[in-house]
């Protein structure tokens, strides 16, 4: 199976961009046109659909990306929740009437708003969770009443190309979605496009950064990098910490952007959490993605998986100490667990997006807040903890978009604003928060007419 070919795609040209983004055009109109009655009952069929098919979306998941099969039938069901979230918030969509008749020049007169679809939007995904990430973005999009051009990864168009097969078979129309596949070139046609009223992106920083300059005075979703970190407390369940912390810091072998990657440990504390850390990631099971007992696979690529292995390298060569693996098989990385690398360590300061962690001395809790917050990132953090004062400073004070107390960074409810502050990106994904930008207010004055009666 390695080195095989397991999905190929045409790749789309200039001028397949340019009829694309003119059919977007036209067709909009007609998807605005639907009910949000009937994109619900889309949106819910749709999701029945993927959990009754949800193994068509492990098995391409697996074998385009590495992701152990029990990770991609989850993330194919988290996708089939999200569809159901999104019939949800398309039913909710809505306006009010505004209390114009509370001032003297507004009696008799009333005004009233309605979220009105933006009209066409681009959605970009990311390789490492290709399915649900795409549910998220075209679905709340069709639930806004738009169009939607999707660019899914090179690296994994059958898992993405399916899950849209899987809507239209469930009733959304073929002017509601258009897929092309291609590179960066392909994403700035979009993106720059005036055609285009919004964009969704999800990747790197810098890649997120290009979109934003081509895409300028569009509305912009943009979840970006991560370097999430992970505060242990001295009052927490050390092994229950540990335990977590290597499940969730090597879930997808580390590939995603609130994967555990820093995780700060009271200095009298460190010893014994990190043995007992590189205890928990020595059990996790490495091999075929297609093994229902595989707990790690491969990483996206041998680039991948070499970069970090240098940087975890650079980092031992400055004084780390390597508790345990380092070895790479191809683009398969043996779980990397580093303890008290140098503070500006390549591994420390960037995101990893790959199998391995470090774990960092702390004296104050103060402290470690701060340090934090010295990363160019604020995506999600994780802490440890039962003190009530600690967990609302926490949430007071770390820059980040969200603080997972309990747990790692490594968690996400689909119903929940999920995005980040700094380099992490802008605006919020979950259906609720992304029909907000996918839709604008408009607004109806109607002067001479008043539910409150026009005397003055």
């Amino acid at each position: 199976m390695v080195g095989r070919s397991v999905s190929s795609v045409a790749q789309a040209s200039a001028t397949d961009a340019e009829r694309a983004l003119e059919f977007a055009s036209t067709a909009a109109a007609e998807v605005a046109a639907l009910s949000p009655a009937a994109r619900a009952e889309i949106l819910e069929r749709a999701s029945r659909l993927v959990e009754e098919h949800r193994e068509d979306l492990a098995r391409p998941l697996a074998l385009e990306l590495g992701k152990p099969v029990k990770d991609g039938r989850g993330e194919a069901l988290r996708a089939a929740e999200t569809l159901a979230l999104s019939a949800a918030e398309a039913r909710r969509i809505g306006g009010e009437v505004l209390p114009t008749a509370g001032w003297a020049r507004g009696a008799g007169t009333i005004a009233m708003t309605f979220r009105a679809p933006v009209g066409v939007v681009v959605a970009i995904t990311p390789f490492n969770a290709p399915v649900n990430l795409l549910a998220h973005k075209l679905a709340a999009s069709f639930a806004a009443g738009n169009t939607t051009i999707v660019k899914p990864p090179p690296q994994a168009p059958a898992s993405s190309t399916r899950l849209v097969e899987l809507m239209m078979e469930a009733g959304l129309p073929p002017s509601a979605v258009q897929v092309l596949n291609g590179g960066p070139d392909l994403g700035a046609i979009l993106t720059g496009s005036p055609v285009v009223a919004a964009i969704s992106f999800t990747g790197s920083a810098a890649a997120g950064q290009a979109v934003a300059r081509s895409g300028a005075g569009k509305r912009l979703v943009l979840e970006l990098g991560g370097n999430a970190a992970t505060i242990v407390c001295e009052d927490a369940d050390l092994s229950a910490a540990a335990a977590e912390c290597a499940r969730t810091g090597f879930s997808n072998s580390g590939q995603s952007c609130i994967s555990v990657q820093r995780i700060f440990v009271p200095r009298t504390m460190l010893a014994d959490f990190a043995d007992q850390l590189a205890a928990a990631v020595r059990k996790l099971q490495l091999g075929d993605p297609l093994d229902e007992d595989t707990d790690v696979g491969s990483m996206v690529d041998e680039q991948a998986a070499e970069r970090v292995l240098q940087w975890a390298r650079e980092a031992e060569r400055d004084g780390a100490k390597l508790a345990c693996g380092g070895t790479r098989h191809g683009a398969t990385l043996e779980p990397i667990v580093l303890v008290d690398p140098p503070r500006d360590a390549t591994i420390v300061r960037e995101e990893a997006f790959g199998a391995a962690v470090v774990v960092l001395p702390y004296d104050e809790f103060g402290d470690v807040i701060e340090e934090c917050n010295h990363s160019r990132f604020g995506l999600q953090a994780g802490l440890f903890t039962h003190d009530s004062r600690r967990i609302f400073q926490a949430w007071r004070e770390l820059q980040v978009g969200a603080v997972v107390v309990g747990g790692t960074s490594n968690f996400r409810l689909d119903n929940v604003p999920f995005g980040g502050v700094k380099d992490s990106g802008i605006g919020r994904e979950s259906p609720r928060w992304m029909i907000d930008d996918y839709t604008y207010v408009k607004t109806l004055l109607w002067k001479d007419q008043s539910v409150w009666g026009a005397a003055k």
